[in-house]
């Protein structure tokens, strides 16, 4: 089976990993020259919208997927046209503009923050007026990592707000004083069966995820059954295939959800580890029409990302319990340039190495060393 994956990242590049043991061979399409996927499989490099290369991918590929939600859709009904391609071209549009993808949950049902749509200062105005403070306002398209958001709390933050993002197609959002972030991660199989990992909790620093902690701890499992609920409707509405993850604010015994993105993602990298089958080897078995595997875990798992520049290898595996993931990046500040997995057998274990593991792996921001 041949796999082309649109996106060059350490996403595209784990999925790679993943195949080869299932005798599956990834083509990565990316702009990139120094592509860290395409140290491990083919790369076209090229533009998404580069046709040409768009039909060279077809070419060499039984399916296609991507890696990242910011592919122009267009891109991907051209190849839905000539090719197979999962997840549907639909769940780029609905996930690509923060308003349409809240507008999509809501109208399924799942609860969210309260929002309006912005474009004219009069609307945010509005919109302020009806939400009230504190808001987050956020550009409806291509933010990610905390980027193209702003928090609000006084008429001053409201002006900064609106000279910093104003001018765009915005949203402003409710400001949640959640409890817990978490994340479910559920995947649908071409013949529409649906399995999901446990709902995972996370700690992001400065707009980036920190950690997972997988399985949540307290009220996870009642709360899991009615993320993994929410999620399938949102799988059935899209006829969707592969891998999906939806992002929750816990507050209280309430489910937010924030946003969904329709691929792998960076709160199921403990599955490689600590699940029995991992969130890239299910997508691929999703896209690929194959049977899914077990998203059971492997007793509990947390795992850190590393921000900026990469730990060296001998630190990282004196933790006998490490497993040091390295995606081949150049340094370079916020930059994801790998994780660490670490596994415990009970979540007393886990939450008693916690501290530990957290002083250990956690490194100042490029530069400020």
């Amino acid at each position: 089976m041949r796999i082309g994956i649109l996106g060059g990242g350490q996403l595209g590049r784990m999925m790679a990993l993943a195949g080869y043991p299932l005798g599956i061979r990834c083509t990565v399409l990316d702009p990139v020259a120094e592509s860290c996927a395409a140290q491990v499989c083919s790369h076209i490099r090229s533009e998404f919208d580069d046709f040409q290369a768009l039909y060279q991918l077809t070419q060499v590929s039984d399916v296609v997927t991507y890696e990242f939600e910011n592919v122009p859709v267009e891109s991907a009904q051209w190849l839905a046209e000539r090719v197979a391609v999962f997840p549907p071209p639909r769940a780029l549009e609905v996930s690509q503009d923060r308003l349409t993808e809240k507008t999509f949950l809501r109208d399924l049902g799942i609860p969210t923050p309260l929002f309006a749509a912005v474009e004219e200062q009069y609307q945010f105005e509005n919109a302020l007026r009806e939400i009230g403070r504190p808001a987050v306002l956020k550009t409806r398209r291509f933010g990610y990592d905390g980027k193209g958001q702003a928090v609000i709390r006084t008429e001053a933050d409201a002006s900064r707000a609106w000279e910093k993002l104003g001018g765009r197609p915005l949203i402003l959002e409710e400001f949640v004083p959640f409890d817990r972030e978490l994340s479910l991660i559920a995947v649908r199989g071409r013949d529409g069966q649906v399995v999901a990992y446990p709902l995972v909790e996370n700690e992001h620093r400065d707009g980036i995820l920190h950690r997972s902690i997988a399985p949540a701890g307290d009220t996870a499992e009642e709360l899991g059954e009615r993320a993994a609920e929410y999620a399938a409707r949102v799988l059935g509405e899209l006829d969707y295939v592969g891998v999906l993850a939806i992002e929750w604010f816990q507050e209280g015994s309430r489910l937010l959800a924030n946003e969904m993105a329709p691929r792998v993602h960076n709160s199921g990298h403990w599955t490689l580890e600590g699940a029995h089958t991992s969130q890239f080897e299910n997508h691929l078995r999703a896209v690929c029409g194959l049977p899914l595997g077990s998203c059971e875990p492997v007793g509990w798992s947390a795992m850190f990302n590393v921000i900026g520049n990469m730990l060296p290898v001998a630190e990282v595996l004196r933790n006998p319990h490490a497993h040091l993931h390295n995606y081949g990046k150049t340094p370079r500040p916020g930059r994801k340039v790998g994780h660490i997995t670490l596994r415990a057998s009970d979540a007393e274990e886990l939450y008693e190495k916690l501290p530990e593991w957290s002083l250990a792996f956690h490194r100042p921001p490029l530069g400020e060393e």
